[in-house]
């Protein structure tokens, strides 16, 4: 919102080169071509020909000459030439160096490149200033955001001069809260309030002054109440409140206005739809409505939009064609829109944002897309940021393949950014996702800074792989101040290795140690504690005395737990109340038939099973996934998608028969009851992770670590019957099975778990 500001002081210094055309009569004593020529150029574009002509002028020139010079230096980016001018004006004029016109544009200049401080150098060089002196520096001190500098700056001009408009505005696109009240008083006081580019100020610093995602008054909104009294609006005082809700989260608000805009035939322009792109993702989550409702209008009112950019013609400017693919993205869209609208933008115009915004439309839903378009914007000699690295990161984090992530760190490192503590951090966690514990190590001890994130990462990765202790002994060698995501990691830490006690502990010291809230994920965890070790009716008292309404994950997890310790009535209560929050999901309906069919109960069982048919609900298909070679083999139940099914089944048959020879007996308690046992264990062995692991057999030769380690990645919970599977299988074949699951990593060697069956 720096568009007031700086729309103030462009004005404000063509005021003052028009208003010294008439006062400083010793610049126009006689006619000057040169000046006309130079100003003309300047305006044109021209400006190295007109610093050409300025120099092979022999006789002095005046001051007015420089000080158009300096403007158009500023004006078009040029920092060079501005400073070689300034050492010809100092060389050339060593009697009068601090003429009070010209060292207006100098300091303007310098400000607009950001020294600030030689600005400010010149102006307490000054013999004498005047408003537009003061005005300036107060300009550049707010374009750099150096708020407390330029809220003092403005304080100490009150004692020489009253500010005017320009003033004014650009003080308060620094200042916010009190500060802003205090700036807003002295308008009233001055009349200045009525100006456009106060009012246009006044609206963002009342915008900025407004905490994020915070209840909506219409009536008590202070930026929107100077909105609707502004006598006279122009196009940035528009943008102004559109920006001013997208700010704060109101994405309803910003798109209704933005309506209102179009509707009453008020134009707009770049920063109008960045804005209106930029709040769409806030209006999902905001308003009373449902949020599968909103999501519905916010991508209708996003297709509606990206037509009025193509009709308009802003649909060819890579801004606004970056925002359009992150807004579908953020809003849930078809990610097949967004590559859509990346492909269709000329090649020329493609930069390192428009890459980065399409590979992070990708890195969740598709990572291995955009790995490959990662590798893509190699080809095309881009050079990646180091957010662009990060992003891709993220992305062999959702793919879980160590060894797309080892080849990205070795770019990071080639392009010299290994010192970078936040790809180090998305190293940790990519290399954690991929099941590298010892690699995510590596990568954090090798750190020279570490940040909170670094340690809640290294947190997280030991609580994923099941490493509660050394999670704790980390904790205890912390050296900063811990946040609620640390404790998230450690109490997870602790529910995946029955660590009870510790995990009350660290849950009660948040508050009495740290001063921090617990939330709806700390209360989850500290459910999931109690009721895996079977003090079930203490997780039930629990949840009744949270603070807050319990979602879908904490009555999932108390849903869970009474599956393992067979709580039937108060697993009925927690299944409803996952229906009622979640219609949708399969989780409920599932747990409810395997408790009845665990207790013996198949008739109830079978009525869940048709009340789930009945209600249109799906259950999740179980998939797996195994890397041979260098290619990311998929397997769903039954193996029926899989080109050489056929083949994996008969090695399945010969691999299962061994493995009942050193003890391997099928669980086939939770298979459906009305069929024979036979038929049963044939539907255990139907289960994706067992396919996956039969076909890595199969091509051992092409595994990672000389098929030492088989890694397979698996979308659901792993079920007790592959668990025990595992675990004979790792001991017969002398290798290690590394199992990622819907909750955690499993190792498994030599006939045991990491888990040590606690999951």
């Amino acid at each position: 919102m720096q568009r007031p500001t700086t729309r103030a002081c462009y004005i404000s210094f063509r005021q003052l080169h028009i208003a010294n055309v008439h006062t400083a009569s010793s610049y126009n004593t006689e006619p000057n071509n040169l000046l006309n020529q130079v100003r003309v150029l300047s305006n044109r574009g021209h400006l190295q020909e007109a610093l050409s002509i300025f120099y092979t002028q022999t006789q002095a020139q005046n001051h007015q000459t420089y000080a158009t010079l300096f403007h158009a230096c500023a004006r078009h980016r040029s920092l060079h030439e501005g400073i070689s001018l300034h050492h010809h004006m100092l060389s050339h004029n060593p009697t009068n160096p601090f003429d009070l016109f010209v060292t207006n544009h100098l300091i303007n200049m310098y400000c607009k490149f950001g020294y600030v401080d030689y600005a400010h150098h010149l102006f307490d060089e000054m013999p004498r200033r005047n408003l537009v002196s003061w005005t300036a520096l107060i300009s550049g001190y707010a374009q750099q955001g150096r708020a407390d500098e330029c809220f003092l700056l403005f304080s100490s001009m009150l004692v020489e001069y009253y500010p005017n408009e320009f003033a004014v505005a650009s003080v308060l696109s620094s200042c916010f809260g009190e500060r802003g009240r205090q700036v807003h008083a002295l308008a009233l006081k001055l009349a200045l309030d009525s100006c456009v580019y106060v009012a246009n100020a006044l609206i963002t610093m009342y915008s900025k002054s407004t905490s994020f995602g915070c209840m909506y008054n219409d009536d008590k909104d202070e930026a929107w109440s100077l909105f609707k009294t502004m006598q006279v609006r122009n196009l940035v005082s528009w943008n102004s409140m559109v920006a001013g809700f997208q700010i704060r989260g109101l994405g309803i608000q910003a798109m209704n206005l933005f309506t209102q805009m179009h509707r009453e035939g008020t134009g707009f322009d770049r920063a109008t739809l960045l804005s209106v792109f930029s709040s769409l993702y806030g209006s999902a989550s905001n308003g009373n409505k449902q949020v599968d409702d909103v999501t519905s209008s916010s991508l209708k009112f996003c297709f509606q939009l990206h037509c009025l950019t193509i009709k308009t013609g802003f649909i060819s400017e890579i801004e606004i064609t970056t925002a359009l693919v992150k807004s579908y993205f953020d809003i849930g869209g078809d990610i097949g829109n967004c590559y859509r609208i990346f492909m269709e933008t000329s090649t020329s115009h493609r930069d390192i944002v428009s890459w980065t915004s399409i590979i992070t439309a990708l890195a969740e839903r598709d990572p291995e897309e955009a790995l490959f378009l990662f590798c893509q914007l190699r080809q095309e000699d881009l050079i990646p940021d180091w957010y662009t690295f990060s992003i891709a990161l993220k992305a062999c984090a959702g793919l879980v393949t160590e060894r797309h992530a080892m080849a990205v760190h070795s770019q990071v490192i080639k392009a010299g950014f290994e010192g970078d503590t936040v790809l180090a951090n998305a190293l940790i966690h990519a290399y954690a996702r991929c099941g590298n514990i010892a690699l995510t190590k590596q990568v954090f001890d090798e750190m020279e800074f570490r940040d909170l994130v670094s340690w809640n990462s290294l947190l997280k990765a030991h609580a994923l792989h099941g490493k509660a202790r050394e999670a704790l002994q980390l904790f205890w060698q912390m050296n900063l101040q811990p946040d609620p995501t640390t404790f998230v990691a450690l109490l997870s830490a602790c529910s995946h290795a029955e660590l009870v006690d510790e995990g009350i502990i660290i849950f009660d010291s948040m508050v009495g140690k740290y001063g921090i809230v617990p939330q709806l994920d700390h209360y989850a965890c500290m459910v999931d504690i109690l009721g895996r070790s079977g003090r079930v009716l203490e997780a039930a008292e629990l949840i009744n005395r949270m603070p807050m309404k319990p979602d879908s994950v904490v009555w999932s997890t108390l849903l869970g737990s009474c599956r393992k310790h067979g709580k039937t009535s108060l697993a009925k209560l927690a299944a409803d109340k996952l229906k009622e929050l979640e219609p949708g999901n399969s989780l409920g309906y599932v747990q409810m038939s395997n408790i009845y069919s665990s207790g013996g109960n198949f008739n109830k069982a079978g009525l869940i099973r048709n009340e789930m048919n009945g209600s249109s609900v799906r259950k999740e298909p179980g998939l797996s996934w195994v890397e041979i070679g260098n290619q990311v083999h998929e397997f769903a139940s039954g193996g029926r998608c899989h080109p050489e099914r056929e083949v994996i089944f008969r090695q399945l048959e010969g691999f299962v028969g061994k493995l009942k020879e050193i003890g391997y007996v099928p669980e086939t308690s939770l298979a459906l009851h009305d069929i024979e046992e036979e038929q049963k264990e044939e539907q255990l062995y139907c289960h994706s992770e067992k396919l996956a692991l039969t076909f890595a057999i199969m091509n051992e030769r092409s595994l990672c670590y000389g098929g030492r380690v088989i890694r397979i990645n698996k979308n659901i919970r792993i079920c007790v019957d592959c668990h025990n599977f595992m675990k004979l299988a790792s001991d017969m074949l002398k290798k290690v099975i590394v199992v990622r699951d819907a909750n955690r990593f499993h190792h498994f060697k030599g006939g045991v778990c990491s888990c040590n069956d606690y999951w």
